[in-house]
């Protein structure tokens, strides 16, 4: 309990210094936020009564909305304030449930890692359900499946993207208690998830229907892996390409948007079927589970339509639990995509958008790029002599067991 307090302590004070200075200097400067959004479905809510879905549209799913409604129902702090003090909680919680699972050198990674991306940290609710997706991690590999199930379900009601963590949930709990114990994961993350869906499916299908229209129907967004290639195609070839405002984000139109968008889509879903796969014929370790945790949302960010700055917060819990030589790349390439998002973001976004201006639309190739490296780095095969280390390592600790118990 004494260690478990002192490890709560650092993450506070890591994560309080942090946040103090993701309002100073360049941080404070230029900044691009979703409070407005945020605050019109809270005060929708909370000072009309509206009801969400029904009485108005919301973009988000359901589980978003204590953290738009809470500010709101603080009326006599200013709602910014109170929802960035939301999200350092729940970067809080995120960096203890590193910690848990891997120790305080990798929750300090994370407690830091916002220093790299930026005043976007603190401006999107990204990190509700990125401290679920933590938690539940952490309850998962702890023993608590229950836990973790109550939780992973929220956090895909939250925002959707967690559910490329189910598969392997599914596969390493199968593999190391059996398929009954997989199956009650299963039905309890569903019924998680449905029970923050269908009262609000109840009063208006069509309003949850957008919702969800609104989410995977979105066109190829500029900052996204198959809109950079095409921005560099334009600066070099001269080809045609336009910028649109629609889904609340720029994107791209032209020829060849449309192709781009369907081969990155399939390309990220044999990614994440190829990872499935090598995750089930390996080992059914902790630690090869949080690393193809780790590759799976990273493919989902790297090679999905739309890669908006706040999607690598998704990453920021779970990039820190990579260890040996995986983390030894993974970690750094990590902090490089990070920086380089921080270069044209936000500070520089106008410039991007409206001119594809040099060099900004080549660092965001880079961080594209940055990060689909990141994936190989996370789940390419082991080599021979990973195998044998990882085997070694194992017989390491099953002979200390056994010296401890004789």
């Amino acid at each position: 309990m004494r260690r478990g307090a002192s490890t709560a302590l650092l993450a506070a004070v890591l994560v309080g210094a942090v946040w103090a200075l993701l309002h100073v200097g360049w941080y404070a400067h230029n900044q691009i936020t979703d409070y407005g959004v945020y605050r019109h479905y809270g005060d929708g809510i909370v000072k009309t009564h509206a009801v969400p879905y029904r009485d108005f549209p919301m973009e988000y799913p359901p589980a978003a909305l204590p953290v738009f409604v809470l500010p709101a129902l603080v009326e006599r702090y200013d709602y910014d304030r109170v929802f960035q003090a939301l999200m350092a909680l729940c970067e809080v919680a995120a960096v203890i449930a590193v910690a848990v699972v891997a120790g305080r050198r990798a929750a300090v990674i994370a407690a830091v890692a916002p220093l790299a991306l930026g005043s976007v940290v603190i401006s999107r609710y990204d990190l509700w359900p990125t401290a679920l997706v933590a938690v539940g991690i952490a309850a998962l590999v702890r023993g608590r499946s229950t836990t973790s199930a109550l939780l992973l379900g929220t956090a895909f009601a939250a925002k959707l993207w967690p559910v490329v963590l189910a598969p392997l949930v599914v596969i390493w709990l199968a593999r190391m208690r059996g398929p009954r114990a997989a199956a009650q994961w299963a039905a309890a993350a569903v019924a998680t998830a449905a029970a923050w869906f269908l009262p609000f499916v109840a009063l208006s299908p069509a309003g949850v229907g957008h919702t969800f229209h609104s989410q995977l129907a979105r066109p190829l967004q500029l900052e996204s892996l198959g809109g950079s290639v095409l921005i560099a195609a334009h600066k070099i070839a001269g080809t045609t390409l336009h910028v649109t405002d629609s889904f609340g984000s720029q994107n791209l139109t032209g020829p060849g948007t449309h192709a781009a968008a369907v081969v990155t889509t399939v390309a990220g879903a044999l990614v994440l079927v190829a990872i499935c796969v090598l995750f089930a014929r390996g080992a059914a370790t902790d630690e090869r589970f949080v690393t193809h945790t780790a590759g799976a949302v990273a493919a989902l960010v790297a090679f999905g339509k739309v890669f908006s700055p706040q999607f690598l917060i998704w990453l920021i819990p779970l990039v820190p639990l990579v260890r040996g030589r995986r983390g030894l790349v993974a970690v750094p390439l990590f902090g490089t995509a990070l920086v380089l998002t921080q270069l044209w973001f936000p500070s520089q976004y106008w410039r991007l958008v409206l001119n594809f201006a040099s060099p900004y639309s080549w660092i965001l190739l880079a961080r594209d790029l940055a990060v689909v490296a990141l994936v190989a780095a996370l789940v390419w095969p082991r080599s021979q002599h990973e195998f044998l280390g990882e085997h070694r390592s194992r017989l390491e600790a099953l002979q200390r067991v056994r010296a401890e118990i004789q």
